[in-house]
């Protein structure tokens, strides 16, 4: 008899211990998840095989609430690829709080055509306020957690930036700032630290956020990257001493603005040998020599080279291994897109709670997978940061 089914038969025979199913359920996931794994990785645990493809790398904890209790799960660790239990229904959280977002705006009088012929859709035309109140509550529960949750360990790079959503306030309909924080620390693993909505252009908006940050425990950060915020270079050297890199990517097209559609092409290439550079003393040379061959032909775009050649090499005083990782906000660009389009099924949020409830839930869950991938960064590459004496300083003094 098989050690598995030895384990299933103790279990059954507890027949009037209240925890039967709840213990049913954890043995089910366990079995569950190593068949998975064996599947992902070639061949079972322990054994020696050609047919391998990859091998355990230990294990994540995370809470599993079930009807019959919260379960604690140890989910398996790839050293390639990532693991992901099917039955942990990734995204479930973020269907709710947009049920939830939806509902409430209908229950309020304050939502759109399409919002309401959603909801009949759902069949919950007749949910009373008190029940999106619940439905609310138990989400915001979670979100509030996970984004208050004490910040651990160095975080050397931090990207920011912003999207805006259309929000009811005092009647009229405005464009909320929502701001996302995601960091990478000393390990190599990305987290989504931060959300916020407001004036995304004000420096006190700007240095508040950071401090709270800072006060759940954000250290160490080296390097803000973002888009040309004022403020924010202002705010990011008050709160943790730190260089701001001005996404090159929407440095890009600022630039493009300043030229007729035919200059562009030429342009565009000309630009691009900056960045082809392989040192920053040879970046900011090829950078003067562009400028001065457009100087004549394109004024208002050397106006702007001129001004902002530092803010957008920035990067390439860091470890080359990173620079297409830090030269821009691209990186949040897929989260960015994943919000527009949940929030393009609400259209109008009926308030800023309903945006950080969808946004917080999209973000929880977005937490969740990068925390069973692969690291976004190597060690290896991440260790030339610790050994940067200036950079060590900067990170204490901070």
């Amino acid at each position: 008899m098989t050690d598995e089914r030895m384990a299933l038969i103790e279990l059954i025979e507890k027949g009037a211990d209240a925890d039967l199913i709840r213990d049913m359920l954890a043995f089910a996931a366990e079995r569950l998840m190593s068949l998975e794994v064996e599947a992902l990785t070639g061949a079972p645990a322990g054994v020696r095989s050609s047919e391998r493809l990859t091998h355990r790398n230990g294990y994540r904890e995370r809470a599993w609430d079930t009807r019959a209790g919260r379960i604690d799960l140890s989910i398996p660790k790839l050293r390639k690829g990532s693991y992901f239990p099917v039955f942990l229904e990734p995204r479930r959280t973020a269907e709710k709080a947009l049920t939830a977002v939806i509902q409430e705006a209908y229950v309020h009088g304050i939502s759109t055509r399409s919002v309401d012929d959603l909801v009949k859709a759902m069949g919950a035309s007749g949910i009373s306020k008190s029940q999106v109140s619940r439905l609310c509550e138990e989400i915001d529960e979670r979100v509030n957690a996970f984004l208050s949750r004490p910040i651990e360990g160095e975080w050397p790079y931090l990207w920011i930036d912003a999207t805006y959503l259309k929000t009811r306030e005092a009647g009229r309909i405005v464009s909320t700032a929502v701001i996302l924080a995601v960091g990478v620390n000393t390990d190599g693993r990305r987290e989504v630290l931060g959300i916020a909505t407001g004036a995304s252009e004000a420096e006190p908006f700007w240095t508040a956020f950071l401090r709270s940050l800072a006060d759940r425990g954000l250290r160490g950060v080296s390097l803000v990257i973002a888009d040309d915020h004022k403020g924010l270079r202002a705010a990011a050297y008050r709160v943790f001493h730190a260089s701001l890199q001005r996404c090159r990517v929407h440095w890009m097209r600022n630039a493009m603005a300043h030229l007729a559609p035919k200059q562009r092409p030429a342009v565009v290439a000309m630009l691009k040998t900056i960045f082809a550079q392989d040192t920053a003393e040879a970046a900011r040379e090829q950078w003067a020599s562009v400028a001065d061959a457009l100087r004549e032909r394109c004024p208002k775009l050397t106006e702007l080279t001129d001004r902002s050649r530092e803010e957008v090499l920035v990067y390439m005083s860091f470890p080359r291994e990173h620079w297409g990782q830090i030269a821009s906000t691209n990186p949040l660009e897929r989260l960015n897109g994943e919000i527009k389009r949940r929030a393009d099924v609400v259209g109008i949020f009926p308030n800023d709670r309903a945006v950080i409830r969808l946004v917080g839930a999209l973000m929880l869950e977005q937490n969740d997978e990068w925390a069973v991938s692969r690291r976004y960064m190597s060690l290896e590459s991440l260790s030339a940061l610790s050994d940067d004496p200036v950079r060590r300083l900067s990170a204490v003094t901070a």
